[in-house]
């Protein structure tokens, strides 16, 4: 199956963890603030529990932790309220078919009910799309427009029928506001034909004769080193380009509930000590044992690129280390990631 387009690596420094979201939820309801019980627009001592309870448990989405990042361990995605703000997503229901696009528009909501227009600029956007299927086979990153009513719009086509779940990852432009992930479920109408979870394996080939090696393991609990070498046709790539501010972006869900983590490595294009490739290095911490899913999105000769891995962690910091070395070379080839 085409899998469309799949993102993925880690970030270079960035102690990270792969938050928690499963369920096949029914399609995104009437919105509902937290809180109900507070007039709306004076709740600032709620606002102020939650940005500490954040705090004392991690946040997830874009952060910081050492070295500019935060070490982040709360879920990204399980919620569609958080902080006042709310996905309210306007079109809960598409169809399926490669040649069939259908527009997704939804609104983030504040805690009054109001649409949110003023967004701060996190990685080049205002906000970043994720849509992925519950069998993770198929992945979209999107970047959607925004109306001045703050209504997000994007087309989109989607190969399989099937449950989806939709990530809106930002950050609003105010004083204080963290960067927040908000999720919602999506429904794709057509046959639906389950899709088996890929093996394991450190090399991911692409149809175009670029292959991208993972090297690495993940430890749960503990930060670990995974690098990723990117080459073509046999050379390694050192000229690789940016792509939103960064030579990698990595999208990390953990297999069984769709934990999500958006992460980017370390440094930047044009500052002076991050080299084009083709190493682009992360440090990572899962959140628990289990599989997970790295979907990575690299710019070459003008074209983004995606590779996807299946990984697994150990039983944790308390337990004996465990990571078999997954086999080499099993990538399938794959058609390129599509990116509005």
């Amino acid at each position: 199956m085409n899998t469309g387009t799949k993102i993925g690596a880690f970030s270079g420094a960035l102690a990270v963890t792969f938050g928690a979201a499963y369920g096949v939820g029914a399609a995104a309801g009437p919105f509902s603030t937290e809180r109900p019980e507070a007039p709306y627009g004076t709740d600032h001592d709620a606002e102020r529990e939650d940005r500490d309870q954040d705090r004392d448990q991690g946040r997830s989405g874009h952060g910081s932790g050492p070295g500019g990042a935060r070490a982040d361990t709360a879920p990204g995605g399980l919620e569609i309220s958080k902080q006042g703000y709310t996905l309210d997503l306007h079109t809960p229901r598409i169809t399926a078919g490669e040649q069939k696009e259908s527009e997704l528009r939804f609104r983030i909501r504040d805690r009054g009910g109001e649409p949110l227009t003023s967004y701060a600029v996190e990685h080049g956007r205002e906000l970043h799309l994720i849509l992925v299927d519950r069998d993770l086979d198929t992945f979209r990153h999107l970047h959607p427009a925004r109306a001045a009513d703050g209504t997000w719009s994007t087309d989109v086509s989607l190969p399989q029928a099937g449950s989806y779940r939709l990530f809106a990852d930002f950050r609003p432009d105010r004083k204080g506001a963290e960067p927040l992930t908000l999720g919602a479920d999506l429904a794709v109408a057509g046959a639906y034909e389950p899709v088996a979870l890929p093996e394991q394996s450190a090399v991911f080939a692409l149809k175009d004769g670029y292959r991208v090696a993972l090297d690495g393991k993940l430890t749960p609990g503990r930060p670990e080193q995974l690098t990723l070498r990117v080459s073509k046709d046999g050379e390694q790539v050192t000229d690789l380009q940016p792509h939103l501010g960064a030579y990698g972006h990595l999208v990390a869900l953990r297999v069984g509930d769709l934990a999500y983590l958006h992460v980017h490595p370390e440094g930047e294009p044009g500052d002076g000590r991050t080299e084009a490739g083709p190493a682009i290095s992360f440090s990572a911490t899962a959140p628990s044992a289990g599989a997970y899913r790295l979907f990575l999105d690299f710019r070459h000769e003008g074209t983004v690129r995606t590779a996807e891995f299946t990984v697994s962690a150990g039983p944790g910091r308390d337990g004996a280390e465990s990571h078999d070395r997954p086999p080499q070379d099993r990538g399938r080839p794959q058609d390129q990631h599509q990116h509005h």
